[in-house]
């Protein structure tokens, strides 16, 4: 998918943020959710996804960007505090050439750690969700 288009309604974050796929939630207000990357790349790999229909950064109205990023900032400090990294990478991707596969604006806040590698996106299997459910705590409690 090029970087212009239309909206799709259906796609999977659409979908999560009006309740029809379950997520495990970190954070939630009325213009953004933070959940956790059911495929992660690491320990704590948390995504923030504007509520406001985009494709990407580039289509997103300005306020909303700014809302979405200044959140992006504040979960990323509550994984740190939460989790202790040794660093963060945090990606947005525009477009199907960028690395973009979900065409809703999301950010994904990446832990990372000097002993570990990162996992292949989407690839292998899904986390468990309990575990999930604990790093979702662990972060939401530094809110």
């Amino acid at each position: 998918m090029s970087l212009d288009g239309i909206y799709d309604p259906d796609n999977i974050f659409a979908k999560i943020l009006r309740g029809e796929i379950p997520n495990v939630t970190v954070y939630e207000d009325d213009h953004i959710l933070s959940f956790m990357d059911a495929f992660p790349q690491s320990r704590g790999h948390t995504l923030v996804v504007p509520k406001a229909a985009s494709r990407n950064l580039l289509d997103t109205k300005p306020d909303d960007l700014a809302y979405v990023i200044r959140k992006t900032q504040i979960i990323a400090k509550a994984v740190k505090q939460a989790l202790q990294p040794d660093g963060i990478t945090i990606t947005q991707f525009n477009g199907a050439p960028a690395g973009q596969t979900v065409f809703h604006l999301h950010f994904h806040i990446i832990p990372r750690y000097v002993s570990e590698n990162l996992a292949g996106h989407s690839q292998g299997q899904m986390a468990d969700m309990t575990e999930l459910s604990k790093i979702a705590a662990e972060i939401s409690a530094n809110l």
